[in-house]
């Protein structure tokens, strides 16, 4: 039938014409635009100043702090004695991405997304992170 035919046509050229307007006159990559969300991310959420995150969570307070906010967010993944589940355990010898104060800092901050753990930093913040890593160590090997 001649409408089908139409029809065909017409899928035709919007082809064409999709394809040298997507490829050719704007090949903007979806690499580069994620590249451009990353920065503009940066800017909003800057990374947190180590020694500034160092000095939050020192002391009993800060411990003491950190474990209610470890058992609000983080029991369901590591279990509440820190024994691991879905997440790695936090109290043997073997760290998976270190076991150093700013190693617990950067992966609760930036998260494991292949891994299944999500970036804690734009919602704990800077201090809150620093008393959940003082809580880590303080009950850690």
């Amino acid at each position: 039938p001649t409408w089908w035919l139409g029809i065909f046509y017409i899928s035709i050229i919007y082809a064409i014409v999709y394809g040298s307007v997507y490829h050719v006159v704007d090949p903007t990559s979806q690499a580069a635009l994620y590249e451009e969300e990353l920065e503009q991310a940066e800017e909003l959420w800057p990374a947190p100043d180590a020694e500034a995150v160092a000095a939050a969570g020192q002391g009993p307070e800060a411990i003491a702090a950190g474990q209610e906010i470890y058992t609000a967010n983080c029991v369901a993944c590591h279990k509440a004695d820190l024994s691991g589940g879905i997440g790695p355990n936090l109290v043997d010898e073997e760290w998976i991405h270190g076991g150093g104060y700013d190693d617990i800092v950067k992966t609760i901050t930036e998260g494991v997304p292949e891994k299944g753990m999500l970036s804690w930093g734009p919602i704990l913040g800077p201090e809150k992170i620093a008393q959940v890593t003082a809580y880590i160590q303080s009950e850690g090997s």
